[in-house]
């Protein structure tokens, strides 16, 4: 008789969830329309791995292939080594239960408490309501709602409803959480706190978050590694600190632009005169490094500080400093290969 149990692939034992060429199309055969592209990506069991690109990038069909809401037209998509794209029902049913997921309008049911609708999961997967209830609870302490166990959804805020839908998410101790613009309709200060909350879970528990936004400071403040999407493909990818350092492509750099500047402000093009400008990035201790003194100093540059700044980038610190360069041309190249060996990156922009 086969068993309903789900079979594993081959594959590392620290890849989560894997894609494989995954192409999704909607529409007419002749005429399709392509949600995703050839998508690979791997995500490592742990990380916290967000996917940022405008709407229509293919963020949310890419995370509903997780769990199988939506099926590759081509392609496969392994979590934890199965191929969750070629079960059956059952085995859907059964691999379903590794994974688990919040969402952008929280979807409570408003006419029972807090409690149950935390408990709900475990009640459909049979177990007894004492258990279910005792299991909620530990998730509603742990995400901070011990006090509103008894409360209705409609009498919550919009934080405390993502949170119970995190708890709700939790309680059955998923391998992968998948958030999908978790925080989209909610203000800054209420998101920060559904951001620490998601930290405390992977810390914890040892969970592989998959996170789909379309805000940089989402991936800024949460996330290890970050894939870009544009036009259904993944542009690019890295740890979040390479990506926001050094952004590789124009999408990319529009977002990280949004938290570090990337172009010259309107501000200082009124200051520029017909010397080079340098855009410099530093980070941490380069940050405090006296680079203009040595320009100056050293070189015998004259250097105008045109636009400086510094962001706080998971516990690092990052600078951007756009600077214009005046002096002979070979102690301009002299000094440009200076900081080239010096700081992150260093290179000349147009005005």
């Amino acid at each position: 008789m086969p068993s309903d149990a789900p079979r594993k692939a081959d594959a590392p034992s620290d890849i989560a969830v894997r894609f494989e060429r995954v192409t999704r199309q909607y529409g007419r055969e002749d005429a399709p329309v392509t949600a995703l592209d050839a998508v690979d990506l791997s995500i490592r069991r742990g990380d916290i791995f967000g996917v940022i690109g405008h709407s229509g990038a293919g963020k949310s069909t890419l995370i509903r292939m997780v769990n199988a809401l939506d099926a590759p037209t081509s392609g496969a998509v392994f979590v934890d080594g199965v191929n969750v794209s070629g079960l059956s029902s059952n085995q859907l049913r059964e691999a379903r239960k590794t994974t688990a997921m919040i969402f952008q309008q929280f979807q409570l049911l408003e006419t029972v408490t807090v409690l149950d609708n935390v408990a709900m999961p475990l009640r459909l997967d049979g177990i007894g309501r004492k258990e279910a209830r005792a299991r909620a609870t530990e998730a509603l302490e742990f995400v901070g709602l011990a006090g509103r166990i008894s409360s209705y959804p409609g009498q919550l805020s919009g934080g405390q409803k993502q949170r119970v839908g995190i708890a709700r998410a939790i309680v059955r101790n998923p391998a992968v959480l998948l958030c999908d613009e978790a925080t989209s309709a909610l203000d800054p200060s209420t998101t920060q706190q559904i951001i620490d909350v998601l930290r405390r879970v992977n810390r914890e528990y040892g969970t592989t978050i998959l996170v789909v936004t379309h805000e940089m400071d989402v991936i800024k403040n949460l996330c290890h590694s970050v894939a870009v999407m544009e036009d259904g493909r993944v542009v690019e990818q890295g740890t979040v600190m390479d990506v926001f350092v050094q952004p590789q492509t124009a999408i990319a750099q529009a977002f990280v632009g949004t938290v570090i500047p990337n172009e010259i402000p309107e501000r200082v093009h009124r200051r520029i005169s017909d010397a080079p400008l340098w855009r410099l990035r530093f980070l941490d201790d380069e940050v405090t490094t006296p680079i203009v003194g040595a320009l100056i100093s050293d070189f015998e540059l004259q250097v105008n500080i045109l636009h400086a700044d510094m962001t706080d980038l998971q516990e690092r610190s990052v600078g951007h400093m756009i600077i214009q360069v005046e002096g002979a041309p070979h102690q301009r190249d002299a000094a440009y290969a200076y900081l080239a060996e010096r700081i992150v990156s260093v290179e000349e922009v147009s005005a």
